[in-house]
Order: structure tokens, then C-alpha cells, then sequence
């Protein structure tokens, strides 16, 4: 696998080398701005940090400097030191990690980058300055709801999964990084942004990762470092430790030595959309995981839609037939604009993503077909409400789906990202989503046809 891997690293890397190469030539590096690159978590893509750039961006950093990696296979090994198809190691994250560094101070002129890790991906960050040379080319390391001491801590569950507490990588990290009583490698400044108890990877019962009424080993302190700036952000999920406005705003605090001036997005009077359009792995022994591969030569249209009723609004405004780079834009568009993106792929259902406006442009909006279940194929239309940057939590959050509590959604710890509901009624209609007041409409699309329908939420 690890071959495979970097040849596909190689070509993966041309597109944003070349785009990182043309933005050489705007600003001078600036010491109290300096490039960011930010990891995402397990499973997840750049397009999650959208929001977080945004804000950066609002406050003045350029966006050159700001640089969101997609790695190939987000997914992590179930044991770390045995080839896992559609999944990688803590070498290959961290040899990914570390060519995009280079790349990035590369094409900025700059001598050290901040990252910024979000679960899984702070994993990485560790790894990299430990022992991939990181420590040299690395100011500042900011992990939110990175598992630093396991999402459990004993031999009774995947005893070589990078995510155990006791497993050899964390281990290793934790011992190895050990100077004076600290776990983090000296010459780097170091943030955790953690919550008080509502991060599901951090919880003391094993629920979350199927092992319910089984003790982690893990409290809600597992993220923090010794040797770190340790920060505790009330009520907040794993997610927000990363894409919410108080962890956006610690960060900024963090690099900068201040707080920023607006947690707001600044809209811009024209916005520009990008990024990559991927699909998904089958494995008969393990089913269907996620990739970060580009989907080439699936189909993407995008509509403007009627924000109170969902209905489009005239002909299809922009159409493209991905390529091998797997970049489904650029569209242009405004800013209090409302989309339907249509996928469509061979071996997909039609996939329908309605959105809400996107107040700044941004070159990480990330595309994905679906399939529909087995399980829902009884349906008249298949509805899902999804958030990308966070969870849905009951009763912290005011949520709701065709008018109703979402289904599948439990009380107490925030951990569903999504809500899927099966309408038994005619397609056609309109469905409303909201989500503390995210509002997207979108129309109900027929199962019959393969179609399905999203309301992603930014927020």
C-alpha cells in the first residue's frame, strides 16, 4: 500500500504545488501572519476548515497563507502496523503532512508554518514534529479534540489503533516527547482546545465507539498536554474544538498574541467557488469508506434556488465535467446567493446539495455523490440534514428537520453529524432544515429515480 500511496501523493500534490507556486507572488512574508496549514481529522476533508479560513481571512490574513490539506485516505488503520485497503498509517499521514509543509513554505517564502489539527489530525502534527523534522519548520501547533491520551486506554479493544491510549503510537508520542514532565517536543509553542465534557471521543463509557457500558480509561481531559496552553471551551463538541468561532478564536489569540476583531465572516461582493469533487471506496470485507480521491468525470450542475421554498430558479448557471485534478469550479456567484449543487456519477444516485450563501469565496468546497442504502429504498425521498463543522446536540441545540425533532438524534453528548429522513409522502415538496438559525430549504427529490437530497449546513 505505502507505494501506492506515494505515487498517488505525487499526483494528488500537482495541482495544489501549482496553485501554491502562483500565489508566490503576493504579499511579502509577514512574521505576525505566517502561513497556516491546516489537517483534518479522521474520515473528514479540507473543506471542513472552510469557516475557520473565512474568519482568518476576515481578519485580515491573507489567503495565500492559508492552506488546507486533503489527505488521499482519511480514514486510520483499525492496527497501525498492518496495510488496510482505502486507509493509512501514522508514517503515511505524517510523510503527506510533511511534503505539504514543504510546499507551502516553498511557495510562501516563509521559514516556519503554524498548523493547526483538528481529532486525527493533531495526531499527525505530533508525529511530524517528534519525528518527522517537523520541530524545526514549525512555530505553533494547535490541536482541538486531538484523543492525545486515546479515545480509550486499554488492550481490550484494537490494542494497535493509533487512537488507544496504551497502544505503541500513543505511547511512544507521550513518553518520547517526555522533558521535564512534558509530552509535547520543546521548540514549538503548543495550544489544546478541548471541551468540558461534551466531545464524544473523549467520554469515560465506550458508547461512542461501540463499546457501551465498557470504562475508556479517558476522561474529558484526555486532549490536553503536559507542556501545552490547555484550553477549555464549555459545552462545545469535538468538532468545535477546531471549526467553532470560540476555538477561532483562541487560535487566533494564540499565534497572534491578541484577539482577533471579529469572529463574524466578512461577505465579499463577489465569491468564487472551488474544490475537489471525490467519491467513495467499496470494500467487500469492510463496505464503504471515504476517500479523498479526485471522482473523475462525474458531472456537477448548480442552480440558484428560491430561499423560502427551494424551487430553482431558472436554468443550471454552471456545469462541468470533473477531470483528473477533481476541481469541480471555479463558479462565480454572490454572496447572498442560495445553491443546489446536482452530482451525478456512475455508480451513484443523482445527488442533490442544497446549501446556504457563501459569504466569502473559497477553494476547499468539497463535493460527494451518495448511495442510497438498502435499507431506504422503500422511500418516496430521502432527506439528510448534515452538518460538517459539528454535531447535533439535545437539548443544547435548536434543531429541526420537515418541522419535526430530527430523527436518530440522541439527547445528551453532542455525536451525530447527521439526520436522515425517509418521507413516505409524494416528492416534490419542499423540506426545511434549521439548525440554531442555519436555515436551508430544499425540494424532496424521488428515491425511485435514484436521487438523493442534502441540506449541508456551514455553520
Amino acid at each position: 500500500m505505502t507505494s501506492l500511496f506515494s505515487r498517488r501523493l505525487i499526483l494528488l500534490g500537482a495541482a495544489a504545488t501549482a496553485l501554491l507556486t502562483a500565489c508566490a507572488t503576493g504579499p511579502a512574508p509577514n512574521a505576525s501572519q505566517p502561513p497556516i496549514v491546516f489537517v483534518h481529522g479522521n474520515g473528514d476533508a479540507a473543506a471542513v476548515w472552510t469557516t475557520t479560513i473565512w474568519r482568518f481571512e476576515s481578519n485580515g490574513w491573507p489567503r495565500e497563507r492559508l492552506h488546507a490539506i486533503d489527505l488521499p485516505y482519511p480514514l486510520a488503520r483499525e492496527d497501525d502496523g498492518k496495510a488496510q485497503e482505502g486507509r493509512t498509517s501514522t508514517a503515511e499521514h505524517m510523510q503527506y503532512l510533511s511534503a505539504e509543509v514543504d510546499k507551502v513554505l516553498k511557495a510562501t517564502g516563509a521559514t516556519k508554518v503554524v498548523l493547526m489539527g483538528n481529532s486525527r489530525g493533531g495526531n499527525a502534527i505530533r508525529n511530524y514534529i517528534a519525528n518527522g523534522g517537523g520541530a524545526a519548520k514549525v512555530s505553533h501547533a494547535i490541536l482541538g479534540g486531538t484523543p492525545n491520551h486515546g479515545v480509550w486506554a486499554h488492550q481490550g479493544f484494537l490494542p494497535n489503533s493509533e487512537f488507544n491510549g496504551s497502544g505503541p503510537f500513543l505511547t511512544a508520542l507521550n513518553t518520547a516527547a517526555a522533558n521535564g514532565g512534558n509530552e509535547v517536543t520543546p521548540g514549538v509553542k503548543w495550544l489544546t482546545v478541548r471541551s468540558d465534557n461534551n466531545d464524544k471521543f473523549a467520554q469515560a463509557d465506550g458508547v461512542w465507539i461501540g463499546q457501551k457500558g465498557t470504562a475508556t480509561n479517558v476522561t474529558s481531559a484526555g486532549p490536553e498536554l503536559k507542556g501545552a496552553e490547555n484550553v477549555v471551551i464549555a459545552g462545545i463538541d469535538h468538532r468545535e474544538t477546531s471549526f467553532g468561532a470560540k476555538a477561532f478564536e483562541q487560535g487566533y489569540r494564540f499565534i497572534t498574541g491578541q484577539a482577533p476583531a471579529t469572529l463574524a465572516v466578512t461577505p465579499q461582493a463577489q465569491v468564487v467557488l472551488d474544490g475537489k469533487l471525490s467519491g467513495l471506496g467499496l470494500n467487500n470485507a469492510q463496505g464503504t469508506y471515504s476517500n479523498n480521491l479526485p471522482l473523475v468525470g462525474a458531472t456537477v450542475e448548480v442552480f440558484a434556488t428560491n430561499a423560502d421554498t427551494g424551487e430553482r430558479v431558472g436554468a443550471a448557471l454552471y456545469r462541468k465535467t470533473v477531470g483528473a485534478d477533481g476541481q469541480w469550479g471555479p463558479f462565480t456567484t454572490r454572496p447572498e446567493a442560495r445553491h443546489e449543487f446536482v452530482v451525478t456519477a456512475t455508480g451513484y444516485a443523482t445527488t442533490h446539495i442544497y446549501r446556504s450563501p457563501f459569504p466569502r469565496s473559497s477553494n476547499v468546497v468539497g463535493l460527494r455523490p451518495a448511495r442510497i442504502a438498502d435499507a431506504d429504498k422503500t422511500a418516496a425521498s430521502i432527506v439528510t440534514l448534515d452538518r460538517p463543522r459539528g454535531y447535533f446536540g439535545l437539548p443544547r441545540d435548536n434543531i429541526s428537520l420537515d418541522g419535526k425533532a430530527p430523527p436518530g438524534v440522541p439527547p445528551g453528548t453532542a455525536g451525530v453529524s447527521s439526520a436522515k429522513l425517509k418521507l413516505s409522502d409524494a416528492p416534490g415538496r419542499a423540506v426545511v432544515g434549521e439548525f440554531n438559525g442555519e436555515r436551508i430549504v430544499g425540494r424532496a427529490w424521488p428515491a425511485a429515480n435514484n436521487e438523493l437530497v442534502f441540506l449541508e449546513l456551514t455553520y
